[in-house]
């Protein structure tokens, strides 16, 4: 059965939808977490379910876009620290999604994202100085990694909402923007390709599903450049500001949904 008639969406639906997919584009070459806002757009048309699986091709057109704009900026001695800690998470998000209900995934995750924005905005107001992504490398920035990692990998894959767990780590970790944007696009590129099967699996992908996602995946776009010429136009401290604000915006959004 055609996506389109499974789900009788109507115009307004269907434009809700359009702009929340070029709010992925934007998020993904500017401000990294504003796309939880796409996903409770998605959740609140679309089966909640159902609708993380629709949403996953839809960002992974925005993380090509976003690797494509900032390929030079990446810092991949932090994605290799990252990466075994998320493939952990992954696993136990799928086994998560095979009992939780719709509601306790949001409000885990809503709560999760609250939590983390609240540590965050502490950290940062007592830390004397931001330190280069190059100097965490002691142990405790190897923990925080590997935490950060699980949680990442679980709330993206129950979600989508990986981008604001991983945005909280690398501003804690001291990113300045562009390298932010580098790293963060070549993490979500690999990390959403890799979700793809475990989405098959439990039935969140199929051919129906893409025939909706070819339709979005156009809006993501427009929304990619409209983020790249925006970037160079917002300083570092509201860039930081933004990321959280978007952070605490889509924690809520999902809690209250």
């Amino acid at each position: 059965m055609n996506t389109m008639t499974l789900w009788h969406l109507s115009g307004w639906e269907f434009a809700a939808l359009a702009f929340a997919a070029l709010l992925v584009g934007f998020s993904k070459t500017a401000v990294s977490g504003a796309n939880t806002v796409s996903l409770a757009i998605f959740a609140a048309v679309l089966p909640a379910r159902a609708s993380t699986g629709v949403l996953l091709p839809v960002l992974i057109a925005g993380d090509v876009l976003a690797v494509l704009t900032y390929r030079r900026h990446a810092h991949w001695p932090t994605l290799w620290r990252l990466f075994p800690a998320v493939a952990v998470g992954v696993v136990a998000g799928t086994l998560f999604l095979m009992w939780a209900d719709d509601g306790i995934v949001r409000t885990s995750i809503g709560a999760i994202l609250l939590l983390m924005a609240g540590v965050t905005v502490w950290r940062r107001r007592t830390a004397e100085t931001p330190r280069a992504p190059e100097a965490v490398t002691t142990r405790a920035g190897r923990l925080k990694a590997r935490s950060y990692g699980v949680l990442g990998g679980f709330t993206t894959m129950v979600a989508n909402a990986g981008g604001p767990v991983m945005s909280l780590y690398l501003l804690s970790a001291g990113f300045r923007k562009l390298g932010f944007l580098g790293t963060s696009a070549f993490f979500f590129l690999i990390v959403n390709v890799s979700k793809v099967p475990f989405s098959v699996g439990l039935g969140l992908i199929d051919g129906h599903s893409l025939l909706l996602d070819a339709a979005l995946a156009v809006f993501v776009v427009p929304g990619a450049l409209f983020g790249k010429w925006a970037v160079h136009r917002i300083n570092q401290r509201l860039f930081e500001q933004l990321v959280i604000a978007a952070t605490i915006v889509g924690g809520a959004q999902l809690l209250l949904h």
